[in-house]
């Protein structure tokens, strides 16, 4: 048995020399990209610099976060915006209370059940609501709960409103989470004998959980700042209401509206300072769900 070697050793194939006309076209593009984030950044930057110059003097005292607007005055800065923080946070909580099971549910029968012509219908009206205006809900919701159904104007009210705006985020955001979890595990736990009802409650949900709750909480940030719906189907309220069903009830973007008629400075202290409170909490909000997700991902 003979054994050759060879006289020169193997090279690696080289790139080709990559001419100055390619790398002036690269450098061209990337200035461009680069160019184009910062033409978008600056009214952001702008927008920010002037809600937090303007309201930082107002969110800096105690009494803001603890007192409201009952028996204050309009050319007199004082109280708070507690009021409108209760406000915001229990329409918001209660149109979730609402709508992320309905969310949940028709992801998971669209992903998992989906087939036929209730399924196209399902992911239609979808669609639909997800392009439907905040003014457009608020009219409905005014159409049917109020004009029709005979209830009074009321937190409640804006919360339904507020259901039609979060529903298709939640439907949307879980469904892809839903098909992200691979089918490997859906069919591992079928051939264990599992049925399919609790492969989904026992696997595939809590797989896709991190990124569900993400979704659920962006959510719930998109339709806190909404104005239509309070404008259109409450009052405003100087001092807290705790009557979900009647009666008038502040709310951060209402009581920047209700400010905006206000020509004194105290009046335009309360509106950047509520401006700035609201970015605040849905700031919050955003840095949670980015929380949330990655505290789930690695004890998953």
């Amino acid at each position: 048995m003979t054994t050759t070697t060879l006289d020169k050793p193997i090279k690696a194939p080289t790139f080709r020399h990559v001419s100055a006309g390619r790398r002036i076209r690269n450098n061209l593009a990337t200035g461009v990209v680069w160019a184009c984030f910062a033409i978008a950044l600056v009214p952001l930057v702008w927008v920010l610099f002037m809600v937090v110059s303007k309201g930082f003097e107002a969110i800096i005292s105690l009494n803001w976060w603890e007192n409201s607007q009952k028996g204050v005055l309009p050319d007199q800065f004082a109280g708070g915006v507690y009021h409108a923080i209760y406000g915001t946070v229990v329409q918001t909580a209660v149109a979730a209370v609402i709508a992320v099971p309905l969310g949940i549910m028709a992801a998971v029968y669209l992903v998992e059940y989906g087939s036929g012509w209730l399924a196209k219908t399902t992911t239609f009206m979808v669609d639909i609501l997800a392009g439907v205006p905040s003014i457009v809900a608020a009219l409905f919701i005014f159409a049917l709960w109020i004009a029709t159904l005979g209830f009074p104007q009321s937190a409640f009210a804006v919360s339904l409103a507020l259901v039609l705006l979060m529903l298709p985020v939640v439907v949307r955001s879980t469904e892809e989470m839903l098909k992200l979890v691979p089918d490997e595990l859906r069919e591992a736990s079928y051939a264990l004998g599992i049925p399919k009802w609790k492969t989904i409650l026992r696997i595939v949900v809590p797989t896709a959980l991190p990124g569900m709750l993400s979704g659920i909480l962006l959510a719930l940030a998109r339709v806190m700042g909404e104005t239509a719906p309070v404008l259109v189907l409450v009052g405003y309220s100087k001092s807290i209401n705790t009557n979900l069903f009647d009666g008038n009830m502040a709310s951060l973007p209402l009581l920047i509206y209700q400010e905006l008629s206000n020509p004194e400075p105290a009046g335009r202290l309360r509106v950047w300072g509520a401006a700035l409170t609201l970015i605040l909490i849905i700031a919050l909000l955003y840095l949670a769900a980015a929380v949330v997700n990655k505290l789930l991902t690695r004890n998953r």
